[in-house]
Protein backbone atom coordinates (compact mmCIF):
# COMPACT_ATOMS: atom_id res chain seq x y z
CA UNK A 1 0.00 0.00 0.00
CA UNK A 2 1.29 3.44 -0.95
CA UNK A 3 -0.02 6.76 0.34
CA UNK A 4 -0.06 9.57 -2.17
CA UNK A 5 -0.35 13.29 -1.58
CA UNK A 6 -2.77 15.29 -3.73
CA UNK A 7 -2.15 19.01 -3.35
CA UNK A 8 -3.25 22.36 -4.76
CA UNK A 9 -6.85 21.17 -4.71
CA UNK A 10 -9.60 23.74 -5.09
CA UNK A 11 -11.18 24.40 -1.69
CA UNK A 12 -14.49 23.16 -3.12
CA UNK A 13 -13.08 19.68 -3.89
CA UNK A 14 -14.71 16.73 -2.11
CA UNK A 15 -13.35 13.31 -1.17
CA UNK A 16 -15.65 11.78 -3.80
CA UNK A 17 -14.20 14.02 -6.52
CA UNK A 18 -10.62 13.15 -5.55
CA UNK A 19 -11.52 9.44 -5.41
CA UNK A 20 -13.24 9.65 -8.81
CA UNK A 21 -10.16 11.24 -10.39
CA UNK A 22 -7.73 8.71 -8.91
CA UNK A 23 -9.90 5.69 -9.75
CA UNK A 24 -9.11 6.34 -13.41
CA UNK A 25 -5.63 5.05 -12.63
CA UNK A 26 -6.35 2.15 -10.27
CA UNK A 27 -8.15 0.98 -7.16
CA UNK A 28 -8.39 3.60 -4.41
CA UNK A 29 -8.58 2.16 -0.90
CA UNK A 30 -9.17 5.43 0.94
CA UNK A 31 -9.16 9.20 0.52
CA UNK A 32 -8.78 11.70 3.35
CA UNK A 33 -9.41 15.36 2.63
CA UNK A 34 -7.48 17.40 5.21
CA UNK A 35 -9.41 20.14 7.01
CA UNK A 36 -8.35 22.93 9.34
CA UNK A 37 -8.89 21.90 12.96
CA UNK A 38 -10.10 25.32 14.04
CA UNK A 39 -12.47 26.18 11.19
CA UNK A 40 -13.31 22.79 9.66
CA UNK A 41 -12.59 24.22 6.20
CA UNK A 42 -10.61 22.22 3.63
CA UNK A 43 -6.89 22.99 3.53
CA UNK A 44 -6.50 22.23 -0.18
CA UNK A 45 -4.84 18.82 -0.02
CA UNK A 46 -5.68 15.17 0.51
CA UNK A 47 -4.05 11.79 1.03
CA UNK A 48 -5.08 8.62 -0.77
CA UNK A 49 -4.08 4.99 -0.26
CA UNK A 50 -3.57 2.84 -3.36
CA UNK A 51 -1.67 -0.32 -4.29
CA UNK A 52 1.95 0.55 -5.15
CA UNK A 53 1.60 0.07 -8.92
CA UNK A 54 -1.70 1.95 -9.08
CA UNK A 55 -0.24 4.77 -6.98
CA UNK A 56 2.73 5.19 -9.33
CA UNK A 57 0.35 5.26 -12.30
CA UNK A 58 -1.81 7.90 -10.59
CA UNK A 59 1.26 10.00 -9.75
CA UNK A 60 2.45 9.95 -13.36
CA UNK A 61 -0.95 10.52 -14.95
CA UNK A 62 -2.73 12.89 -12.54
CA UNK A 63 0.13 15.23 -11.62
CA UNK A 64 -0.67 18.57 -13.27
CA UNK A 65 -4.29 17.62 -13.99
CA UNK A 66 -6.57 20.67 -13.94
CA UNK A 67 -9.21 20.45 -11.21
CA UNK A 68 -11.38 23.50 -10.64
CA UNK A 69 -8.96 25.59 -12.69
CA UNK A 70 -5.94 24.55 -10.62
CA UNK A 71 -3.12 22.19 -11.62
CA UNK A 72 -3.05 19.58 -8.86
CA UNK A 73 0.19 18.18 -7.53
CA UNK A 74 0.34 14.42 -7.04
CA UNK A 75 3.30 12.60 -5.53
CA UNK A 76 4.19 9.96 -3.00
CA UNK A 77 3.46 11.16 0.53
CA UNK A 78 6.51 11.85 2.68
CA UNK A 79 6.79 11.40 6.42
CA UNK A 80 6.28 14.67 8.21
CA UNK A 81 9.47 16.06 9.72
CA UNK A 82 9.35 16.39 13.50
CA UNK A 83 8.45 19.87 14.61
CA UNK A 84 11.01 21.78 16.62
CA UNK A 85 10.16 24.34 19.22
CA UNK A 86 11.28 27.88 18.59
CA UNK A 87 14.31 28.81 20.66
CA UNK A 88 14.53 31.78 22.91
CA UNK A 89 13.57 32.09 26.49
CA UNK A 90 12.58 29.64 29.16
CA UNK A 91 8.93 28.73 28.75
CA UNK A 92 8.82 26.23 31.58
CA UNK A 93 6.92 28.54 33.87
CA UNK A 94 9.61 28.48 36.52
CA UNK A 95 10.73 32.06 36.07
CA UNK A 96 12.47 34.04 38.75
CA UNK A 97 9.92 36.82 39.03
CA UNK A 98 9.76 38.50 42.38
CA UNK A 99 6.69 38.61 44.55
CA UNK A 100 4.59 41.69 44.99
CA UNK A 101 3.90 42.53 48.42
Amino acid sequence: MTTIYVGNLPFTATEDEVRSLLQRFGKVDSVTLVTDRATGRPRGFAFADMAAGDAQNAIQQANGYQMGGRPIKVNEAQERAPRTRPSGGDRSGSGTGGSRG
